[in-house]
């Protein structure tokens, strides 16, 4: 396997409630699962190829929960990168060169009968998680938007999170709501519904984590 280590952000929405039974080991809200992510590379590699400032999307649907299976994914990639970098991309979001369920890309992956050939297009991220807000954009073929969650009294931001010590995917998120689009081989309607904002620190090995030297750089 070729070695490579992704630093950046995600914004993804899916079709559950707020607080995403999925997170739980509970099955989804409305018995299927659905979504879109969008992920932000800050700073990676994938062997020798450089992956820094490069974006990534994924529209993805189950009939079930996601481990049941028999999921269909379609992959986004930027079109700013090289073909060496969309081919790294494409490789790191469907889940190859990676230990076996050791990122949520390669569970989503595994978890899909049909992959889908990647889109290559233009795509903007504007997301702030401590505000949890996002704009994205996939162009032609996805968006998404996130906000706060507001209190049903007062119409106050709620803030809430999830943390997951041993997650795939990430340790610590900000929880909100979103409402996202795909058109194409994988059609999805989100509308507020949970959403999530999470630093991505990841290798073919899993989720770095406080206290691993690595944190600290990319190599």
């Amino acid at each position: 396997m070729i070695e490579w280590e992704l630093h950046g952000m995600e914004f993804g929405n899916c079709n559950c409630s707020y607080g995403c039974p999925c997170q739980f080991n509970a099955l989804p809200t409305h018995g299927d699962c659905r979504a879109v992510g969008f992920f932000r590379v800050d700073r990676g590699h994938f062997g020798e190829v450089r992956l820094d400032g490069l974006n990534a999307a994924i529209a993805v649907a189950w009939p079930g929960a996601v481990h049941q299976g028999g999921g269909t994914l379609q992959p986004i990639l930027d079109r700013r990168g090289d073909p060496a970098q969309r081919d790294a991309l494409h490789r790191i979001i469907t889940g190859q060169d990676t230990e076996a369920a050791a990122t949520f890309f390669w569970v989503f992956a595994h978890m899909c009968d049909t992959i889908h050939d990647p889109i290559v297009t233009d795509i903007t991220i504007d997301l702030d998680m401590e505000a949890r807000r996002a704009r994205c954009e996939a162009a032609g073929v996805a968006t998404g938007r996130g906000e706060p969650i507001l209190n049903p009294v007062t119409g106050e931001e709620h803030r809430v999170g999830i943390v997951l010590p041993n997650g795939f995917e990430y340790t610590r998120n900000e929880v909100g709501r979103g409402w996202s689009e795909s058109t194409g081989a994988v059609v999805n309607r989100l509308e507020d519904s949970y959403a999530h904002w999470c630093e991505l620190h990841l290798t073919g090995a899993g989720v770095i984590r406080e206290g691993d030297p690595r944190r600290t750089a990319v190599g």
